[in-house]
């Protein structure tokens, strides 16, 4: 796990380290999800679906389809 300290400007701005940014693939004009989490402040990449944020049972719901959608597509090789 990396950790780098970064500083908030007047304006609330901040600097994601190249590091980090080369990292998570984040490319310039990319949105994050910031979000309050008991530990603190969670910036994670956007699904890019406006504000939908997808909880631990929704996963497991798109998980659990996987399996009948493999059976409905033809074997590719």
């Amino acid at each position: 796990m990396m950790q780098v300290r970064v500083t908030i400007t007047e304006r609330g701005v901040i600097t994601i380290p190249a590091a980090l940014r080369k990292a998570f693939g984040l490319k310039p004009g990319e949105e994050l999800i910031a979000e309050d989490t008991p530990e603190g402040i969670l910036l994670r990449p956007s699904i890019h679906v406006p504000l939908e944020v997808y909880t631990e049972e929704r996963i497991t719901e798109f998980a659990s389809d996987e399996d009948e959608i493999e059976k409905l597509l033809p074997d590719i090789e």
